[in-house]
């Protein structure tokens, strides 16, 4: 059909409805995706390896074979390069680890390729994967397809550009303190940051075990351009992996709530002030959810600023004793800047100061257990103003607290391990032009699903924003 957009356009969901019924082929839809990525991506530096190749034997083979078709048949992704991927370099971003060769797949790179994904590259992330802006020796800057005014966002800064420009329909990314929600809201897309213990997580490659408190933070997620292609994906990304021997196998929909379900709108700003593009993303949000039939409420939930602030020091805490030598030792003069920092801001705890507030992390996540009892959804800010530009987290102090002082209300769901989805409701003119500017909701734990739910009815009102996007190149 003539009026039908390009395929590169085309959402996860419709691409695998084709694929699945035999009207559409894996070859036809990996050939596009490879095509776009060409195109576009030397201007992004998204994707730092390119995967055209294999893809093409992966599609291929997926056109021939005569097994049942997986739920994402033919969807092309990408893969953050902080993942294993079994003949690729595990190098996130850091110079030393660029020959680190992965001689197995991470399992939620096993999961998206059994449900028939084609994997069409390997995305930019920052050194370490510890920044909310995307730059790095190795591979460079990754670049907002917005524009030169925006940062791509980070740590998933690749993934969040290239999903949205069209280099394939889902990104995978992960997310420690906010590196699936800072790119979705940096580039218009959307997320939702799982819960605690809810994707598998293992780097076959790795020597050691990681500190416990990034065990508890870090969660691996997708970056898309929609909600629907969430409802789609994360329930592949959930399959149950023994190399994870924490993971919860919970299916993807819990129990259905009593309606209309409570929202709590929390407007603190933490003493850092709310720009109005920020205060109308949120409105918009808010109504939006009101019109689907939620009953939406302003109530702050407790201890919010409290809890940003102590778990990014706890984190932090962990960071320099167990990652801080490799970061001295293989990081570049910036990144060991922009840490020293960090410490600076958000001052590591030491001794049993720092086991107190391991501790204490229990007594939060009670308290707002309790509090999403009564509210099962939670409407906040991400940043408090509109996404910073290139390189903002290098420039000394205000440059940090720019790019992540303000984001407590990240911080929060890594800490207590709680869901928390980011979508774009408002594009804002600012100076250098125009900014997509996301919201975050978060739920109760293992309850994703209310979280997407919620995204999706507030698209049905206000459209994703990759349409603008496009409509603009």
């Amino acid at each position: 059909m003539t009026d039908q957009p390009p395929l590169w356009q085309w959402t996860a969901s419709d691409i695998a409805m084709a694929t699945r019924r035999g009207s559409l082929n894996a070859s036809d839809v990996t050939e596009a995706a490879i095509a776009r990525m060409q195109a576009v991506n030397p201007a992004l530096n998204a994707v730092v390896e390119s995967l055209a190749d294999e893809a093409r034997a992966d599609a291929a083979a997926l056109d021939r074979s005569t097994a049942p078709k997986g739920p994402l048949h033919g969807v092309p992704v990408t893969i953050k390069i902080n993942v294993d991927q079994k003949g690729h370099a595990t190098s996130n971003g850091v110079m030393a680890f660029k020959d680190m060769i992965a001689q197995q797949d991470a399992p939620l790179v096993h999961n998206l390729k059994t449900a028939g994904a084609v994997v069409i590259g390997r995305t930019n992330t920052p050194e370490f994967s510890f920044r909310a802006d995307t730059d790095n020796p190795l591979f460079g800057r990754t670049h907002n397809p917005w524009g030169p005014h925006i940062s791509a966002g980070g740590s998933s800064g690749g993934a969040g550009a290239a999903v949205m420009a069209g280099i394939g329909a889902l990104a995978h990314g992960n997310d420690i303190g906010g590196s699936l929600r800072f790119p979705a809201s940096a580039n218009g897309a959307v997320t939702v940051k799982p819960g605690l213990g809810r994707v598998p997580a293992f780097n076959p490659s790795q020597t050691s075990e990681r500190g416990l408190l990034a065990q508890s933070m870090s969660v691996q997620g997708l970056i898309a351009r929609n909600a629907s292609d969430l409802q789609l994906s994360m329930p592949v990304m959930i399959a149950q992996d023994a190399h994870d021997p924490f993971h919860v196998p919970m299916p993807w929909r819990g129990t259905p709530l009593a309606t209309p379900i409570r929202v709590a709108v929390a407007r603190d700003d933490f003493g850092f002030g709310t720009h109005p593009a920020v205060a109308t993303a949120l409105d918009k949000a808010a109504s939006a959810l009101s019109e689907a039939g939620y009953a939406v409420e302003e109530v702050e939930p407790p201890r919010a600023r409290e809890i940003g602030e102590a778990g990014y020091r706890t984190l932090l805490s962990e960071v320099r004793d167990m990652l801080g030598p490799d970061i001295r030792k293989y990081g570049s003069t910036e990144i060991n800047t922009i840490f020293d920092e960090y410490y600076s801001q958000f001052p590591p705890y030491d001794g049993t100061d720092f086991l107190r507030m391991l501790a204490k992390r229990t007594y939060y996540a009670r308290q707002w257990t309790l509090f999403l009892e009564d509210y099962p959804l939670v409407l906040t800010p991400f940043l408090l103003k509109p996404f910073f530009s290139p390189g903002r987290d290098a420039e000394g102090p205000e440059g940090v607290r720019d790019a992540l002082g303000c984001s407590h209300w990240s911080f929060i769901m890594n800490f207590l391990g709680l869901p928390a989805g980011n979508l774009p409701t408002h594009i804002s003119d600012t100076e250098g032009g125009p900014s997509p500017i996301g919201v975050q909701i978060a739920g109760r734990r293992w309850r994703e699903d209310l979280i997407v739910d919620a995204m999706q009815a507030i698209e049905a009102r206000i459209p994703p924003t990759c349409t603008t996007l496009w409509a603009r190149s």
